[in-house]
């Protein structure tokens, strides 16, 4: 017999991250292959990118070039490689567009990981990876450092749970995708960003895998990472 509080959190996260809708996203295969073709160019040139934008100097305005043209080649990449699907989920007997669910989705995830930022403050090596990410948090502008989180966000969902998890195929796409997307943050040098990308991006996966499309990873993305650029500084000395 299953708990009570099981079943009450099965029912509670099972139309976002569970229960699949139906859809029709019928590929021929030629055109798969095309996706595939695509999406491994786009992956190695946005991956290098990456590698370069993080490592440029904080406070350096290069950086935002750099980042903005990580951002256009996921979004690029992703568009060229196909159509994509906003998706949706089951709410109250009708399928919906997926809006307020995952921002809350977005805000848990954020919880969670601030939660984990104060064990990881008081460890220094561990400390000294995640000041490496957050260096240009605090030496930019915040405006621009907020519009680059978001857009970047936008586009990584974009093409990692869109093109990305399209190409994959049927089989294991959540752990395949899942993979990869942590693997391409290898080249930023920084395990803790390989990290948190591994935990992010399992939940993208499921949101992605459920509901059939992008809105639900874009909005819990966005969702996250702005939080994170406000609250991680202010955890994690320096």
């Amino acid at each position: 017999m299953t708990p009570t509080w099981l079943a009450s959190a099965r029912r509670a996260v099972g139309p976002s991250l569970i229960d699949r809708v139906e859809r029709d996203h019928h590929q021929t295969d030629r055109e798969f292959r095309r996706r595939r073709i695509v999406v491994a160019i786009t992956l190695v040139a946005g991956a290098v990118l990456l590698g370069i934008s993080l490592s440029v100097r904080p406070g350096d305005d290069i950086f935002y070039l750099l980042t903005g043209l990580v951002a256009l080649t996921w979004v690029g990449g992703a568009l060229l490689s196909g159509p994509l699907h906003l998706g949706r989920i089951p709410f109250r007997d009708r399928l919906r567009r997926p809006i307020v669910t995952p921002i809350v989705t977005g805000l848990v995830l954020a919880a969670v990981f601030v939660v984990g930022s104060l064990i990881v403050r008081e460890l220094q090596p561990l400390r000294e990876l995640v000041n490496n990410v957050l260096a240009h948090a605090r030496y930019g502008a915040i405006v621009p450092i907020v519009a680059v989180t978001v857009f970047n966000g936008v586009a990584e969902e974009v093409f990692f749970r869109g093109a990305l998890f399209a190409a994959i195929g049927r089989r294991h796409a959540v752990l395949i995708s899942t993979a990869i997307y942590a693997a391409a943050t290898v080249a930023t040098g920084n395990l803790m960003l390989v990290f948190a990308a591994f935990l992010l991006g399992l939940i993208l996966g499921l949101q992605r895998r459920a509901s059939g499309g992008i809105l639900a990873p874009i909005l819990t993305h966005i969702t996250w990472s702005t939080t994170m650029v406000f609250a991680l500084p202010a955890l994690i000395r320096q």
